[in-house]
């Protein structure tokens, strides 16, 4: 039977409210275990050696008063008297030894773990400091933590070494930097079942996107090995999106799925120090593999919405979570090791947008994953080793192959962090969001592509890759107070093509997605025609055989490959905006662009003309492309069915007969796609002066009409949009390409269907959009970066059209 002792407490006697007792960690792993555990959330079990502990051996020992004045006087910015100082304060506590009584206590409920799990249990031995996981600060990283740590000896090292870690040089900067007193934070310890994750696999969770404070997707993040590789950001990691409405209506919500490098692994030994640890090199296989299955993430997504709702009732709000999970390779078990609050997005003001925008560019030195959406510029300094730290300048940009917690002190003066290694939820990537400066991380070559010294701008502000560009360049920001925006009885809706950006632009107020381009995913996530990997025996060049290989490595076969990741991009957009109605183009690539796709030579036939031959509709009932067109289909059907994500609309584009119409249709619904059926709406784009003239006959097909002005104008101008000859006289606004606008809008009320535009028109012209606003079009979808000047334009205009209708004369 587990006793309370004078100096511990066992997880199920703890609760949040024992964070000054047991610290935050400690606190948090006790209200997981007492509360969770019954409702399925696997957490080890587990005792608190308390904050008492702590204050018991400086008292025995007599050092507490050459503590205060090992720390009185500490100069924040002088790095080497930091140094110093921890130095002497951790030496102090490592020779005062553990007084009998203490660790009488602490050996017997050791004992009692060993008895339940057997004997002499490997266990983790980790610091919880009684000022930590605190709402608006972690503390995370500042203390030590000791792994598979065996035997009475080993634990003994291990606890004291982690009462020193509170003086550790990174802990003495983070608690003046915070305002916190020495000596008004205590040290807990907690000791706990050790988890075989070097075994199998470990990583972080968080219930929210940390680049945007997107709130409605679980971000979990993967690699090989124990979970500190991934905090220190010595490898590039697994990430897996789950949409957390339809996960909770029992969908097999992964949206998303990344495939990290998984370069290296930790693994361990036994014995106190953190040095049994050592990295070894992961296979190629299993590097090319992710490290978790479908199924351990939905797991895992369901224990971390379990812990995010019980934390959110707690408090009356919501709270996302940060939180640690290992897999047991010995039981292929999922365990939850920490959970404490996020602490950077959750705790930004919505209100303002901020907006940040290169100028110009220049030449790329380096290139990565970027972390937040700032920019920013200063002269580059490149630090390999802890050591020279001190030549570090504040104002400087960060350079390194990694970062840990011993570099904080440094990193809170950096203009921006540039890493090679590292993910999302690397320490890099943690703490330069926790600062609030842009960081680059996973460049894999910027510590000899960016010389010291040089001037540098690291820019986040491009969507999913970072950049550090040569020479400062000029940027500026756009703020805009969102709660100033009225929102239009005109939808406004977007242009999207780019997945990586959707989380981002979700915040922004809008109405949905008007033209969400299926191009850009296969081009950029994909890079494969489609017919190669139906038809993988008719690509003869063999270089190229070896690339879709590649590619297609760790997949059934190529047609799941297509099916899997055009799905996840389709479905990152349709959940960023879930449930406002999101527009999917089915693919509209001429026949040239299809070619220079890789194994595309070979399928698509030569044309003087691609952008008036076989492309859009003419392409999907056709045997040239029929079963490339079916593999879009099950891609859609994948995210309307299997993710549950209904607000997909499908778009045909350059269907340019009402026979044609008819045949995509039944085409569609050959493949699970019947117009009607769980409510899918099917939409045209209107962009030929055929369907402006049919609109009445194509109404019987389509529940919807985008009007794309770019093939309009130029079909109805008879002028190549791309010509450098005669593209001059290309123009929207041209009182001919108004007039079937106007006859495109009037049709679609007459048959009571969707209008919309696509085109670029708005947003080059504003007074476009006002002539739409007046012709009545139900919406108007235009590039991200018009969105907010073009809502406040509609606004305006049917401001004005109301006060012109009051104002009319009332007839007799």
């Amino acid at each position: 039977m587990k006793q309370d002792a004078k100096y511990i407490r066992w997880f199920i006697d703890v609760r949040n409210e024992d964070v000054g007792l047991v610290g935050g960690k400690n606190a948090s792993l006790g209200e997981m275990y007492s509360e969770l555990t019954p409702k399925g959330v696997k957490i080890p079990d587990g005792f608190a050696v308390t904050a008492e502990g702590y204050r018991h051996v400086l008292t025995s020992a007599r050092i507490f008063d050459d503590l205060k004045e090992t720390l009185a006087g500490l100069d924040r910015n002088n790095v080497a008297d930091i140094a110093k100082r921890g130095r002497r304060a951790r030496d102090l506590i490592l020779s005062a030894g553990i007084p009998d009584d203490l660790w009488g206590e602490i050996r017997a409920a050791y004992d009692m773990l060993s008895d339940e799990y057997g004997p002499d249990a490997d266990v983790a031995v980790r610091s919880s400091a009684t000022a930590e996981d605190l709402p608006t600060v972690s503390f995370a990283g500042q203390q030590e933590t000791y792994l598979n740590v065996r035997g009475y000896q080993a634990l003994r090292d291990a606890y004291v070494r982690c009462l020193a870690s509170l003086f550790t040089d990174r802990a003495i900067a983070y608690r003046v930097d915070n305002g916190f007193d020495h000596f008004k934070v205590a040290l807990s310890v907690g000791v706990m079942k050790m988890v075989r994750s070097d075994l199998a696999s470990s990583g972080v969770i968080f219930t929210l996107d940390t680049d945007t404070g997107f709130r409605d997707v679980v971000l979990v993040t993967g690699s090989y090995g124990l979970g500190e590789m991934i905090v220190q950001g010595a490898v590039n990691p697994d990430e897996f999106y789950v949409f957390k409405p339809t996960f909770r209506k029992g969908r097999r919500a992964i949206v998303r799925k990344n495939r990290g490098e998984k370069k290296v692994k930790l693994v361990y030994g036994h014995g106190g120090e953190k040095e049994v640890t050592r990295r070894v090199d992961v296979p190629d296989a299993d590097r090319r593999r992710f490290c978790i299955t479908d199924d351990d993430i939905l797991t895992l997504a369901g224990y971390a919405l379990t812990i995010e709702d019980h934390y959110s009732a707690k408090a009356g709000r919501p709270v996302p979570m940060d939180i640690e999970w290992a897999k047991d390779g010995e039981t292929n078990e999922l365990f939850i090791v920490q959970a404490r609050p996020e602490t950077v997005q959750s705790q930004k003001a919505g209100d303002v947008l901020e907006t940040y925008r290169l100028d110009e560019r220049g030449t790329v030195l380096a290139a990565g994953k970027s972390i937040g959406n700032k920019i920013a510029a200063g002269k580059a300094r490149t630090v390999t080793d802890v050591g020279r730290l001190s030549e570090f300048r504040p104002g400087e940009v960060l350079v390194s192959d990694t970062t840990t917690p011993d570099w904080e002190p440094v990193m809170k003066t950096a203009a921006a962090i540039v890493t090679n290694r590292g993910g999302r939820t690397s320490h890099a990537a943690i703490v330069s969001r926790e600062l609030g400066i842009p960081a680059v991380v996973g460049t894999g070559d910027a510590t000899e592509k960016v010389p010291t010294g040089r001037e540098v701008t690291v820019s986040c502000a491009e969507g999913e890759e970072g950049f550090i560009y040569d020479r400062a360049l000029p940027f500026h920001v756009e703020k805009t107070r969102l709660s100033d925006l009225r929102r239009p009885k005109t939808e406004v809706m977007m242009n999207l093509g780019n997945p990586d950006a959707a989380f981002g632009l979700a915040m922004v107020p809008n109405d949905g997605i008007g033209l969400a381009r299926m191009e850009f995913i296969i081009s950029s996530y994909i890079k494969v025609h489609p017919m190669a990997l139906v038809h993988p025996e008719r690509v003869e060049d063999e270089s190229v055989r070896q690339s879709i290989a590649g590619l297609t490595y760790g997949y059934p076969d190529g047609e799941e490959y297509f099916v899997e990741r055009l799905a996840e991009g389709v479905g990152t957009i349709a959940a960023a905006f879930y449930p406002n109605p999101v527009v999917v183009r089915t693919s509209d690539f001429k026949t040239n662009e299809y070619a220079s796709l890789l194994g595309g030579a070979g399928f698509e036939p030569g044309e003087a003309n691609p952008m008036l031959g076989f492309r859009g509709a003419s392409r999907y009932y056709d045997e040239r492309y029929r079963e490339g067109f079916a593999l879009e289909c099950r891609a859609l059907k994948r995210v309307r069915e299997e993710m549950g994500l209904a607000n997909l609309i499908i778009m045909i584009p350059f269907c340019r007969r009402v026979e044609e119409a008819k045949q995509v249709i039944e085409e569609l619904g050959k493949n699970g796609l019947s117009r009607g059926e769980n409510g899918l709406e099917i939409y045209q784009m209107c962009e030929i002066p055929s369907n402006v003239v049919e609109l009445d006959a194509f109404s019987e097909y389509f529940d919807g009409f985008s009007i794309g002005s770019n093939d309009l104008t130029q079909l109805v101008l008879g002028i190549d949009r791309d010509s450098a000859v005669v593209g001059g006289a290309f123009d929207e606004r041209d009182p001919a390409v108004k007039r079937m606008v106007a006859m495109a809008v009037e049709g679609c009320r007459r048959n009571h269907r969707h209008s919309g535009l696509c085109g670029e028109a708005p947003s080059t012209y504003p007074e476009f959009a006002d002539f739409l606003v007046e012709q009545g079009i139900d919406s108007i979808s235009v590039e991200p970066d018009a969105l907010l000047a073009i809502t406040l334009r509609v606004a305006e205009v049917e401001e004005r059209l109301r006060g012109a209708k009051k104002a009319a004369p009332v007839p007799r």
